[in-house]
């Protein structure tokens, strides 16, 4: 539990009123019953919740706060054996010139002020109080602290996954911008094809992911195709091969996440003009687990600085975010081959 720093009154008043309202019923009652006295019972009883209410605040508003969080606890011991005391006197003075001159009748004989049975019995029931009634409010008081953390985490969690999608999409549109820019000074009729495949990827990212933790594959995997679609027009030479070795009609993923690993083959894949070939893999392992792996070759260079960019750091971030530890993410490179695997929990559901 995060440590409060300040106990305030922010339970609200109303079931203040409520838990003492109900507790005194049925103290009232109980002891009324058991002595067969109700009238003493709810003289007693006004006298006795008079003095618990302003200890059990006392103790929670200023005790707790200024002693037990600051570790000073002998001082703390100390305040609360001098409010015990205090509590003690007025009880027993009230009880005396207000209700019996026995100041303890239910012990069932004449007890003097200040003898040592009657002085135990008062500051027990007092620490019961205390107690009962500070540990229902201090958990309200956690109960609700951690359901503020808990919004307050969804809430940063939601800031932080928006804003990396929105690190997606202009890197993603920039770059494709750019080969729209190379074949209009071309003057290429590819160029039509291109903004057409353009507007259906703008209309997934600005509508149809609007607000959505996940998306079905299939979706995705149209999205996919038409940046493929794209890359293809601008490379002469490129070769995409998608496999899909099990149903995943009914599989949901993270949108937008697997696009900047396919963007990453195609930036270093192609960036020396070679005849690039792609090979995708989608399987699904025991049921719960997307295993996708995509292929390229490139021609190793020494002088090549084989940097990833944002595309895959913010691909992590976003994995750390939505799957913590529960994911695999590993690349090597193997005879002139790039491969990265992924492995994320699957959904069955939006």
């Amino acid at each position: 539990m995060n440590r409060i720093k300040n106990l305030t009154f922010d339970i609200k008043i109303k079931n203040h009123f409520w838990f003492w309202g109900i507790y005194f019923l049925l103290n009232f009652l109980r002891w009324g019953a058991y002595f067969n006295d109700y009238e003493y019972s709810f003289k007693s009883n006004v006298i006795e919740f008079a003095l618990h209410i302003p200890l059990v605040y006392f103790n929670l508003f200023l005790l707790v706060p200024r002693y037990v969080l600051k570790s000073k606890y002998w001082h703390y011991t100390l305040s609360l054996i001098l409010s015990l005391a205090v509590i003690y006197i007025l009880k027993t003075g009230l009880t005396y010139f207000l209700i019996s001159k026995n100041i303890w009748p239910e012990a069932n004989r004449d007890y003097e002020a200040f003898e040592i049975n009657h002085i135990i019995a008062v500051c027990i029931g007092e620490l019961y109080v205390l107690a009962m009634a500070s540990s229902v409010y201090l958990t309200l008081t956690w109960l609700k602290e951690r359901e503020r953390n808990r919004i307050l985490e969804e809430n940063q969690f939601k800031i932080k996954l928006k804003y990396l999608k929105t690190q997606i999409q202009p890197h993603f549109f920039f770059n494709t911008l750019n080969n729209l820019y190379a074949l209009s000074l071309e003057s290429s009729d590819k160029v039509p094809n291109v903004i057409i495949k353009l507007s259906q990827l703008m209309e997934y990212v600005l509508y149809d992911i609007e607000g959505t933790k996940f998306v079905p594959l299939i979706k995705e995997l149209d999205y996919i195709q038409n940046y493929i679609e794209i890359e293809k027009l601008r490379f002469e030479n490129v070769q995409v091969y998608i496999n899909l070795e099990n149903n995943i009609e009914n599989v949901f993923v993270p949108p937008l996440l697997l696009i900047n690993l396919i963007e990453n083959a195609f930036k270093h894949g192609g960036a020396n003009n070679t005849d690039l070939k792609i090979k995708i893999n989608f399987k699904i392992i025991n049921g719960n687990m997307l295993d996708f792996e995509i292929i390229n070759n490139f021609v190793h260079s020494q002088n090549e600085n084989h940097k990833h960019g944002i595309g895959l750091t913010n691909t992590k971030e976003r994995l750390e975010l939505i799957f913590k530890n529960k994911y695999q993410l590993n690349h090597q490179i193997k005879f002139n081959f790039f491969i990265i695997r992924l492995q994320i929990p699957i959904s069955n559901e939006d």
